[in-house]
């Protein structure tokens, strides 16, 4: 019990200690990985699906979201109540998928910073200028790709947070207003949420399709 509790504590620390200086702890956590024969690079591809992977579930949530919405406020009685138990249900599952997206194009924001200081820093090791241009044209064309990928996700996580707020301002009115007028005034409400998600999944497909053809080029 003791041994338990003791790796228990240590666990906590160190978690503490990352937080606090979570750039000496993703140093750490990559060096580890190369010595095991996992590269940036390898990792970078890693977390660019993960992000790519967290875009598609959010893309399907907020759509199923938007259908619960407009079936729920366009269905003539039933129990207020279970309205908006419905929605904010569908409110809570997306505002979840919401955060696993920014903390996906964090990470890959983490890793790419690495890889390209690292890579850069790497140019001056070399003796052969021919090797070394090869190699710097190289790095010049995947940052530049990286760049229109990072430049898509960070335009969905722009998107989502005004789309959030307006699933987050419905579930709130109905929540306080449980009755037929707070439904109508809702509906009103609704065309412009629509509009609002159709241009997030937009986005997102266009960045899942940016993340699809930044995987292509990288070396497997």
């Amino acid at each position: 019990m003791l041994k338990s509790r003791a790796r228990c504590l240590i666990i906590t620390v160190a978690a503490v200690i990352c937080m606090i200086n979570l750039t000496a702890c993703q140093s750490a956590y990559y060096k580890t990985m190369e010595k095991l024969g996992v590269h940036k690079r390898d990792i970078m591809v890693d977390r660019v699906q993960e992000a790519r992977d967290s875009q598609e579930e959010a893309k399907e949530q907020f759509s199923s979201a938007l259908e619960e919405f407009s079936t729920v406020l366009n269905i003539k009685g039933g129990s207020l109540e279970n309205k908006y138990k419905r929605l904010n249900s569908e409110y809570e599952k997306s505002e979840k998928k919401a955060k696993d997206v920014k903390e996906r194009i964090k990470s890959v924001e983490h890793v790419s910073e690495a890889l390209f200081d690292e890579w850069e820093e790497e140019l001056k090791q070399y003796s052969s200028d021919s090797l070394r241009r090869s190699s710097e044209r190289k790095m010049i064309q995947t940052q530049k790709q990286y760049d229109q990928l990072i430049t898509a996700m960070r335009r969905v996580e722009k998107k989502i947070d005004p789309v959030l707020s307006a699933f987050h301002d419905q579930v709130l009115y109905l929540k306080h207003n449980l009755n037929a007028q707070a439904i109508a005034s809702l509906q009103s409400e609704l065309a412009s949420v629509e509009s609002d998600v159709a241009a997030l999944i937009k986005d997102m497909e266009a960045s899942i399709a940016e993340a699809d053809e930044f995987i292509k080029t990288m070396p497997q």
